[in-house]
């Protein structure tokens, strides 16, 4: 009986291997078609046939004896890898902090702006080690398990409050990919929780505001349908309480109505030529009554006339409310000085407008936040004084429009000093090279 020996399995060649042999065979029969047609020398072809020999044979020993799963798990690897670099490239493009996690929860790649929020991040490490809120954990989980997105809110109160929205979002499965793709990404809540907070506490102001002087309004109606029906001397004092606290009602909608505008054309310079010393004159001497009254001496020093790009109104209501405010609120110093100079900054010329007064100054701890709406130092005083808490966020927002600031130095019994900074015209016929102009 005869027996047959069993066949080893050959070697597979590796495609490198195979392409290699190809191309020598190739070459060799090029070769042989030249030397017939007297192309090269007999000499040239064999050296020729010799080195294509040689590289045909390194070729095919190199490859082969390379089981064919060894080489598959290495094309394997080399996909996996260039995947996870085509995750790692699109998560570090994105803007929120966002992590890339596999079906076991480990992290593939993740950005710089998710490092900042899970400093503890680690490539390869549980994600679930990293992440200190509940409701994210939570959240990462329940899709794990489920293989369904997931959602979560949480907030962070060191070392400022901030608010997050979790996302979790299994991506659709891919051969590269064999442990599965889920992106975890943090959407900042904050800015929109901070405008809600400003938009409550701004109707609540107003409507308390408006309350106020309304019930005024409403007592005093009471009174002389009432009791004061048939009484000369309390109908004329209760009249001109009335008529103060209705002008009170009309310059704080005055002013609001004012800010609305103004915000909603923030966006847009002004472009039009203000000289600034004929603005500020304007001011004093519509003030000159309140000066006389308060018993202040007001006086205006100006160097060359200052041109800048502006909208006169609206820098005739900056220095209203600025002047207003020292004569009213530093009249004890019986002195308000305004300057007008020319000074540059890194964006080219600049106009500023300081208005000092001498009166009892402002504590450190109310200056960052007196342009805040309805922000008062002395609530009975700014009242008393007719002040609506609007006339500083006003200023705000209309040297921000012009692309200007404010400028606040205040030392307690030493007085106070409002500089408003302006961008300036170096001549009268200077263009502004803004493009928000455009």
């Amino acid at each position: 009986m005869t027996v047959e020996r069993e066949r080893e399995p050959r070697p597979s060649l590796s495609p490198q291997a195979r392409g290699a042999a190809a191309a020598a065979a190739a070459a060799a029969v090029a070769l042989t078609l030249l030397w017939a047609m007297g192309q090269v020398t007999l000499l040239g072809a064999g050296l020729a046939f010799l080195f294509i020999a040689a590289a045909a044979l390194w070729g095919v020993r190199t490859g082969a004896g390379v089981p064919a799963a060894r080489l598959a798990a290495a094309d394997e690897a080399q996909r996996q890898d260039s995947s996870r670099r085509l995750v790692a490239g699109i998560v570090a493009a994105l803007p929120d902090p966002a992590v890339a996690l596999d079906r076991d929860g480990r992290v593939i790649a993740f950005n710089e702006a998710a490092r900042a929020v899970a400093p503890a991040l680690r490539t390869g490490e549980h994600a679930l080690l990293a992440l200190r809120s509940p409701p994210v954990v939570d959240a990462v989980r329940r899709s794990l398990a489920s293989g369904e997105p997931q959602q979560a809110e949480f907030s962070e109160r060191v070392p400022i409050d901030r608010w997050y929205e979790a996302h979790v979002i299994p991506a659709t499965p891919t051969a590269e990919l064999d442990r599965g793709l889920y992106l975890l990404v943090l959407h900042d809540l904050t800015p929109m929780r901070r405008i809600e907070e400003m938009r409550a506490d701004f109707v609540a102001n107003a409507s308390h505001e408006l309350r106020t002087p309304l019930a005024a309004l409403s007592g005093f109606i009471d009174t002389l349908q009432g009791s004061a029906r048939d009484d000369p001397d309390a109908r004329e004092r209760f009249l001109a309480i009335m008529r103060e606290q209705a002008r009170r009602m009309a310059r704080l909608i005055d002013d609001l109505l004012s800010l609305s505008r103004i915000e909603l054309a923030e966006h847009i310079r002004p472009d039009t030529p203000i000289e600034l010393t004929g603005v500020l004159r304007q001011v004093v001497d519509g003030l000159q009554p309140l000066a006389r009254e308060r018993g202040v001496d007001v006086k205006v020093a100006a160097e060359a006339p200052l041109i800048v790009p502006g909208d006169r109104d609206e820098l005739i209501r900056v220095f209203e409310n600025l002047v207003e405010n020292a004569l009213k609120y530093g009249a004890s110093g019986k002195r308000v000085d305004i300057a007008v100079e020319r000074s540059s900054s890194l964006d080219g010329p600049e106009a500023k407008v300081l208005v000092r007064d001498y009166g009892p100054g402002i504590a450190a701890e109310h200056l960052p936040r007196l342009t805040e709406r309805f922000y008062r130092v002395d609530v009975g005083q700014s009242r008393a004084e007719g002040g609506t808490g609007l006339g500083l966020a006003l200023v705000k927002h209309i040297l921000a429009r012009h692309r200007g600031r404010l400028q606040i130095e205040s030392t307690p019994g030493h007085g106070s000093t409002f500089t408003a900074h302006l961008p300036a015209l170096a001549r009268p016929g200077d263009e502004i090279n803004d493009e928000s102009i455009r």
